[in-house]
This record gives C-alpha cells, structure tokens and sequence, in this order.
C-alpha cells in the first residue's frame, strides 16, 4: 500500500484570470501539503487545476492507466462549471472522493471582500460538482470540512483504505489447490463474475503441484525456519530440535517455504487449500498458512476462495492498523440465559495477527483429512472490538454481510480445543445477529478483523458496487428484512432486465 497514491484534482475555469487561478493552484498544493503531513494511508499527488473538459477528460485517463494511482480525490476551489466534467467522469475507472473543503479555516471577516468571494467559491462551486455527479449517478464518497479536522482526516483515511483493497483486488491472483469442499454451497460462486466485480482472478491448480513443491525444499532450509520457529514461538518440547516429533515441525516448515514459493512464482496474493484434496501432502497445512496470513496473504480453507479475497482484502485495508484479520468460522455457541456468546476457530488456519501474545507451537491429532498430525498455532483472540463479514453469490449479485462484535476472554481455558480461537458477543444481541445472518444467507466462513470498522467495508463495498447488509447495535430483525427486500428490488433494478 506505500507504494500507491492518490491524485488530488482541483477544479476552476478561465473566467477568473491567470492572477486568481495562480492562487487557486498555490491553495490547492496548500491542502495536499496538509493532507501529507500525518499518518494518512496513502500519499496524495497534487496535479495542475483543471480548468477545461478536454484537460479532465484526459486526467481522468490518465488515473486509470496508472497503476500506482488507487483513486482520486476533487475539490471546486472556485466554482467549476459541471458541463466540463461530465466526460472525464464518464471515463473515470478509479474510485472517487468529493473533499468539500476551503482553504482557510477562519473567515477573515474585517477584510472579506468581492475577490476574495470569488476566490473562494467551494460553497457553491462543490455543490454544482454534486449535482453533475448525482446525474450521473456516479459513485463516490462525500467528505465535508477543512483538510487539518481530525474527523475530516479519519474519513480520508477510511476512504483510502477501501481504495487500496479496491487496487489490490484488481491485481490479485488467487491459486486454488484443488476445488472447494465437496457438496457444500456457500463456498461455490461464479468466479468470472467475481473477476469482473473484484478484478481477482482466480485459478486452480493440482495440489500435487505443491506437493513437488515441497519435495524441492532442501532439508537444511527447512531446519533453518524450524530454528526460527524456536525464537518466535512457544514451542512444546516434542517438536523442538531433538525432540521426538521434530521431524513434523520441520516437514511443516518445508510446507511453508513451498507454498510462498508457489505463490511468489505465480504472482499471487491469496489462495485456498482442501482437506479432501490433499495428494500426497502429509499433513494439512496449518501454522504454515497461519505464518503466510500473518504476512498479508490471503487464504480460505475447502476451497473458499471468496474468503480468501476478503482475508486479503482486510490485510490491504488493516495495513499499519492495530489488530489484525482473519478466516474465521462460526463454529458453537454458550447459549446460557444473558451469557450467550460465539465460539469461533477453524481446524488449523486463524491467523495469529488476532492476538499480541506469543502462539504455542503444537502437534495434535485431526480427526480430517487422513493424513499425519499437522502442527498449528494456538491462541486465544484479543478482546476488543471486531467485525466479521461474509461474502455469498446471490446468483444476480454478490452480497457482503458484515456484524460488528466484541471479543471476550473465554469464560473456561480449552486445553482440548487446540486451535486458534476467538469467543465474541455480537450486536445487538446473539439471537438477532444469527437471525439476522440466516436472512441474509451469510456464510459460515467469515473474515474477523479487530483493525477494521464497517466504514471501511461500507466504502469498498461502494466501490465494486456490491451490495452491503450490516448487522450492528441498532439493528432489528423487522428493519433487517425489510432492508434486504429493498436491497433485492434495488440490484435488480440497477443490473437491468
């Protein structure tokens, strides 16, 4: 994400004098420097006021031909005439950002004057631009007050998260290992559409492509990361060097040092494995998809790559963020009376970026898969807020179900549950969130991120202009459906017949 940028696009028009235009220009440098000074997620490139439809017209491809540029951000400094910007929006391809500010803070109230009236014209001048917009219905977000409030910051930042996941779902390969898990539904989905939607493009391949993978990685390179396992990790005895099952502590290494190898050979961000798909593996991988996560890769386990898309995109968006995201399935619940609560894991795979404490290395059996025992990373969640959002094929659309949640402590150590974990609360109570989450057929593999808010998953969701059903503390289950009935009216009537 440091590498990308967005392009800061002031409008004006000739009918002010090259004298007035000079200033709008040096403004407008003056809110880019401001929006630069901070911690905002990506850097903001200021380019020459645009001040005629064949000059926007050709910004506006110039963004999208460019790589680097995850978006665009516009302000009407003085006023702007809408007519000029219809082409330029029509070609646009990136997401956009309507930032209705002014250049100073204060008005100076003893020595403003006509000039300084039609200088500073964004009142009007922005109001004009959101008309043509509206038209156009063009997508976009809308943020209001000066470049130096901290809430006006924080909505940018918001906005220029959801844009780099946007990039980065238009550059991301996805490799399947196998297909998804045979029988089940929710993890099927139409990939070209997806592609289409996303820009992801995801491919299979035999596992026992990885397999020979695996059989390149030279012993001593696998007892190297092993060792590094050592330093990082709480280790149990049998698995350390000399220990009696060293040996599936540094097969599990080999898995890791193969599939990012895979991976980087074959320019991908994301990927899928399948417990019925295994070849001649010898165990599922675990911590070795565990560690890979952890570095911003995305995965889904059976084959569901729609979760491994979202992984990667909350990596993208959590980027430099406290907290972290993970595949994450509901898997039980406490239902006793006032202590209801979820418990969700996954049988090897939740990254290990859900907590601040040191993960235990582990060796245990999986009643699954019918190969040896995998090792994996166990853990307890951080308790804090979270969110956790799902991604079904509607058969017409795509929809994102999102549920804000608090993560607790469990009220019981586990010593027999083995796996990486997390208990949460959901809002506004358990029986409206999973009543809620049964309308909406969510899936059951989630993505639970403690970095993200629903803003940032609202604002990606409108950039691919996929549908967004969000469950929170204020939600219903009346309010709930009918929004759903209103969302399957409103994608049906925007796709057309």
């Amino acid at each position: 994400m440091s590498t990308s940028t967005v392009w800061f696009l002031t409008g004006s028009q000739h009918l002010y004098g090259e004298e007035t235009l000079a200033q709008v220009a040096e403004n407008s440098r003056g809110i880019v420097d401001a929006l630069n000074q901070g911690d905002l997620a990506l850097k903001v490139v200021w380019k020459p006021v645009l001040t005629s439809k064949d000059a926007i017209r050709r910004i506006m491809l110039e963004a999208n031909a460019d790589d680097s540029c995850a978006g665009v951000i516009t302000w009407m400094h003085t006023f702007s005439p809408a007519k000029m910007w219809i082409a330029g929006l029509d070609a646009l391809a990136k997401p956009l950002l309507h930032l209705h500010t002014q250049a100073n803070v204060e008005l100076p109230w003893a020595s403003i004057d006509m000039d300084f009236m039609n200088l500073n014209q964004a009142a009007h001048g922005d109001r004009e631009f959101g008309y043509i917009e509206s038209r156009l219905g063009v997508a976009r977000a809308t943020v209001v007050g000066h470049a130096s409030n901290p809430r006006v910051r924080g909505e940018i930042d918001v906005w220029m998260r959801a844009a780099a996941a946007c990039q980065a779902g238009r550059q991301m390969n996805l490799v399947r290992f196998g297909d998804n898990m045979r029988n089940v539904a929710v993890t099927e989905g139409d990939k070209t559409e997806a592609e289409h939607v996303f820009g992801v493009s995801v491919n299979t391949y035999g596992v026992n492509d990885l397999v020979a993978a695996v059989g390149e990685v030279g012993d001593a390179q696998a007892e190297t990361l092993a060792g590094e396992y050592e330093v990082l990790y709480d280790v149990v005895p049998e698995l350390r060097a000399g220990g009696d099952r060293h040996a599936s502590l540094v097969y599990s290494a080999k898995l890791e040092i193969a599939l990012r190898s895979f991976l980087e050979a074959h320019d991908a961000t994301a990927f899928t494995t399948n417990f019925e798909d295994l070849g001649g593996l010898r165990q599922l991988p675990g911590m070795s998809v565990q560690r890979l996560t952890a570095d911003g890769y995305g995965f889904g386990a059976e084959g569901d790559w729609k979760t491994a898309v979202l992984v990667r995109l909350a990596k993208v968006m959590g980027q430099g963020l406290p907290g972290g995201a993970s595949l994450m399935e509901d898997y039980t619940y406490n239902l006793v009376p006032g202590e209801e609560k979820m418990l969700g894991a996954h049988m090897l795979e939740v990254c290990p970026s859900l907590t601040t404490a040191t993960p235990r290395v582990e060796i245990h059996p999986l009643g699954i898969g019918d190969r040896e025992d995998p090792v994996r990373l166990v853990f307890d969640t951080d308790p804090g807020s979270a969110i956790v959002v799902g991604l079904a094929d509607m058969r017409d659309r795509f929809r994102l179900t999102g549920n804000t949640v608090t993560v607790v402590p469990p009220d019981q150590p586990m010593p027999k549950l083995p796996v990486g974990r997390a208990v949460w609360v959901p809002d506004p109570d358990f029986y409206t969130s999973a009543a809620c989450w049964l309308t909406a057929g969510a899936p059951h593999h989630t993505v639970m991120s403690t970095a993200l808010t629903p803003d940032h998953w609202r604002e990606f969701a409108r950039m691919v202009d996929t549908e967004f059903a969000l469950i929170t503390a204020g939600t219903t289950r009346e309010a709930f459906e009918d929004r759903l009935r209103w969302n399957a009216a409103y994608w049906r009537l925007a796709r057309g017949i």
